[in-house]
């Protein structure tokens, strides 16, 4: 059975209850996020992994499930490893998005956050979340083979030859790799250093990127991420200080195959703008890259496709 957001909701509900007591530690927690720095092992403390749990699994879900969604129907694990998974966000999103998932393991070296994690998912209505594998161990670590590796906010925590370590590990022991990070500069910065570490080891990209050649926003100003919107409980809502009932989750993200890469012909990279008669796309493509694609009315089918195309979708809508 899937899951959605709101069996995570609940999950979080029942095991962590008011956000009141959460709150100081979730704003210490924020506080290091937006100030770029790398908030480290904060999941060793079992406030501060309550603390991040309320704050920040319902955005990692939303985001990891986003990105494998846009990998396609080709992506197919039976079996997934989420290295540095902390309370266990991505096996949620993978149980939510992947019908062929039969079970799922997650490896981090804090045990608060492992135990926490895994008390979430006994509330869980999915037999693969249910029945994970909750292992302590601090990268690096021998890792298990699978057929799919995620490592969802976990390389920023890392230095540079560490983060291109893990990932190198990862696509040996794996068939598919998705990496997702924060959708700022500095987080671009670590998914890029990802990508150029899996094509280094014969991986393939099936999303976002809708080719295997040098991103053309490596050299910035501008970089890659898309957004993904969540609903905020009143637990969310009261841990964040927060007044809206949604928030929208920037993240960049990376997932690539070892073999086959069925893929689009181009990916909309920005809010699409609307104007009377025509819809404007910005869509990175394999060729000429990142360009501007004016869709009219006179286009019949395609204008529809584009007055429904969000932010992420690929393009053009038919292969």
């Amino acid at each position: 059975m899937a899951v959605s957001e709101h069996d995570l909701g609940a999950a979080l509900d029942a095991e962590l209850g008011s956000g009141s007591q959460l709150a100081p530690a979730a704003a210490a927690l924020s506080a290091a996020y937006r100030s770029g720095g790398r908030p480290g092992r904060v999941l060793d403390d079992p406030t501060a992994a309550r603390a991040y749990a309320a704050v920040r699994m319902p955005a990692t879900f939303a985001a990891v499930r986003a990105a494998l969604r846009a990998a396609g129907p080709d992506l197919r694990p039976a079996t997934l490893l989420d290295l540095g998974g902390g309370t266990g966000a991505a096996i949620w999103a993978a149980a939510a998005t992947l019908p062929s998932l039969l079970s799922a393991q997650v490896l981090d070296g804090a045990a608060p956050a492992l135990a926490l994690g895994r008390a979430l998912a006994a509330h869980a209505p999915d037999m693969v979340l249910a029945g994970a594998t909750w292992t302590q161990a601090r990268w690096p670590a021998e890792l298990p083979a699978a057929d799919l590796v995620t490592l969802a906010y976990f390389v920023g925590e890392l230095r540079a030859e560490e983060q291109v370590a893990a990932v190198a590990a990862a696509a040996e022991r794996a068939g598919a790799v998705a990496v997702v990070e924060p959708g700022t500069p500095a987080g671009f910065g670590d998914l890029l250093r990802a990508r150029d570490t899996l094509l280094g080891k014969g991986f393939r990209i099936v999303a976002p990127c809708p080719h295997d050649q040098a991103c053309p926003w490596a050299a910035g100003p501008d970089w890659c991420h898309f957004p993904a919107r969540l609903p905020r409980s009143a637990r969310h809502r009261q841990v964040k200080g927060g007044r809206l009932g949604w928030e929208d989750e920037k993240f960049s993200y990376v997932v690539a195959v070892r073999a086959g890469a069925d893929r689009p012909g181009g990916r909309i990279v920005r809010h699409p703008f609307q104007r009377k008669g025509m819809v404007e796309l910005t869509v990175c493509a394999a060729r000429p890259g990142v360009q501007r694609v004016i869709v009219s009315k006179r286009r019949g089918a395609d204008y529809k496709a584009a007055r429904d195309a969000g932010w992420g979708d690929a393009w053009p809508p038919h292969p």
